[in-house]
């Protein structure tokens, strides 16, 4: 039997944080089983989101100035990694499952390799040639980006655990890579750290022309062959923890 997989699409663009904290109240339902497995795709906002180091960083002050300057808004993310663009071309994804209450970080790098190849098979039936694998250079560097001829990034992912639970969530680039690099140069900047804005990729530059809607489609379909996927929505006990704990996710 098919592992069941709830699909909810719905967005919280207009309160950035939210969305983030809508992610970590699903993962501390989901860990006590009131919430099933659940795959949240959705747009999201114009935001920078910040990485722990980021925000123990000494410019993380400026990095934050800098991303508002740009017209992003500035929130702190559930994951690690460094600061990542979400933008209105972009599509996030944002998978809260269980895991063993023994033992969840035996389970890390498959989770990673997993959603890293489902992925990839998407962008590969898209017409891309998708390969799981850092660029050297690229922006919030991770062994399981998704990358397209080994030259520039397209997709960047992270993980979160707690106990019974893990999240792993990240970012499509569909378009819009001169805003990244636009927001992110001054914002690596601050944060004194070295990449290659010639490494940022988008499905637009691989294909020539993707519609938003194509690239979800093609992501579902890969997850729909592999588990029993159903839409549905979240609970408005969900909902209420994560409007408690949206100020926790909003940069200073």
């Amino acid at each position: 039997m098919l592992r069941k997989i709830r699909i909810v699409e719905k967005s919280f663009s207009e309160r950035p944080a939210l969305d983030t904290a809508v992610s970590r109240a699903l993962l501390s339902r989901v860990s006590t089983g009131d919430e099933p497995e659940t795959l949240r795709l959705y747009r999201p906002a114009d935001v920078v989101a910040f990485g722990p180091q980021d925000t123990r960083a000494k410019g993380y002050t400026d990095a934050v100035a800098a991303s508002r300057k740009q017209g992003f808004g500035a929130i702190q993310r559930l994951a690690g990694g460094r600061a990542a663009v979400f933008h209105s071309d972009t599509l996030a994804f944002s998978w809260t499952m269980p895991v063993s209450a023994a033992s969840p970080h035996d389970g890390v790098m498959e989770r990673f390799d997993e959603v890293a190849e489902l992925i990839a098979r998407a962008f590969r039936a898209l017409g891309v040639d998708a390969r799981v694998g850092e660029v050297p250079g690229e922006y919030c560097p991770g062994a399981h980006s998704i990358n397209a001829r080994g030259e520039t990034k397209l997709m960047g992912v992270g993980q979160r655990l707690i106990k019974n639970a893990a999240h792993v969530g990240g970012v499509v680039v569909v378009d819009g890579v001169q805003r990244i690099n636009e927001v992110l140069v001054p914002v690596y900047d601050a944060l004194e750290i070295d990449w290659s804005p010639e490494t940022t990729g988008s499905l637009q530059a691989e294909l020539g022309e993707v519609l938003y809607e194509d690239v979800k489609a093609a992501v579902l379909k890969e997850f729909a062959a592999a588990y029993e996927i159903y839409d549905g929505s979240l609970t408005q006990e969900t909902l209420a923890m994560a409007g408690k704990l949206e100020p926790e996710h909003l940069s200073p």
